[in-house]
């Protein structure tokens, strides 16, 4: 019986790779902690020079924790941006960053964390940033393009939603309902905060929207330090949560031009002072078809084996306050 069970699980994984619903490079049944980065040149210079603008992804919601999947392992955008960064520093070819952004935001710490990774990289290596925003460059997405020296927005990107929100579930009156409490013994008074079967309280909620004001202040001083054409006035007006076209960015003064990613890379030729380069990524694939639209990695789909649906632990993590610079829209 345990042959078979095992010659079954073979020949699933192999009709997996079999029909390309996977990359071979992120389908194991063996997960890697720490797979090594590869250079791919995905746009050949027009001539001969060994000049490099390095296409750096920042590519769905930005997290700081990773996450582990039946075939593959999925490093945290913290982690894999700092990997990049460490490679990128090694390469004296590369001449200009041009960050391509497809992210809703994330997590306040993740954002503040990658955005003062890319900003410590750009003054120690004096290399020109632009942004490419892609089809969305909402919250922590923008937050972190404001290290950029100019922005580039494709005409239909849905960009903006500058602020904060904290997001948790509470149980309170379910649990009353079914006959359930909360016990817990604390020396504190707000000992407590967020635990999601008791009621909040109006000092609980003060003392949470202190924090989210807090954030929200960082966002205002990194958007002013990125965009110096705007003042502080202007930014909190634009600054409610509410996204923009690209259009409406542009007349707003939140990007500087409406683009597609050629446009982009042109652009930090430019700012580098060189006519020509190629252009390279890093990834953990080596396929050589990637061209300058190819993302960085290939994730297979999220495969939910469970049968029992939401546990208790998963019902526990969702109860969770976590404070974001994010667009829940996405």
């Amino acid at each position: 019986m345990l042959r078979k069970i095992t010659f079954s699980l073979l020949l699933l994984a192999v009709m997996f790779l079999a029909t390309g619903c996977f990359s071979n490079n992120n389908l194991s049944l063996f997960q890697q902690e720490d797979d090594a980065l590869s250079t791919i040149l995905v746009k050949k210079p027009t001539g001969h020079t060994s000049d490099r603008i390095l296409l750096l992804d920042i590519d769905g919601p930005i997290g700081e924790e990773g996450e582990s999947h039946f075939f593959y392992q999925e490093e945290a955008t913290t982690a894999v941006v700092r990997k990049k960064l460490e490679k990128a520093m090694q390469d004296s070819r590369i001449k200009a960053v041009v960050l391509r952004v497809n992210s809703p935001g994330g997590t306040v710490t993740a954002t503040d964390i990658v955005y003062t990774q890319l900003k410590k990289f750009k003054k120690t290596t004096s290399l020109p940033f632009v942004a490419a925003f892609m089809g969305v460059a909402a919250s922590g997405g923008y937050y972190i393009s404001c290290v950029s020296d100019r922005i580039y927005a494709h005409p239909t990107t849905i960009t903006g939603s500058i602020g904060v929100l904290m997001h948790s579930f509470g149980f309170a009156g379910l649990f009353e309902k079914i006959g359930m409490e909360s016990r817990v013994i604390k020396a504190g008074k707000m000992k407590n905060l967020g635990n999601p079967f008791n009621a909040m309280t109006e000092e609980e909620r003060a003392i949470l929207q202190g924090i989210v004001d807090d954030a929200y202040e960082r966002f205002i001083a990194v958007v002013a330090e990125g965009r110096p054409n705007l003042t502080i006035e202007k930014i909190r007006e634009l600054a409610d949560g509410r996204i923009y076209t690209a259009n409406q960015a542009k007349k707003l003064g939140l990007i500087d031009e409406i683009g597609d990613l050629e446009d982009a890379i042109d652009e930090a030729k430019n700012l580098a002072r060189i006519r020509d380069a190629g252009v390279i990524l890093y990834t953990t694939s080596d396929r050589p078809e990637q061209n300058i639209f190819s993302q960085t990695e290939v994730n297979a789909p999220n495969i939910n084996v469970g049968l029992t649906g939401l546990d208790m632990s998963e019902l526990m993590d969702a109860s969770r306050p976590r404070f974001y610079y994010m667009w829940l829209g996405f």
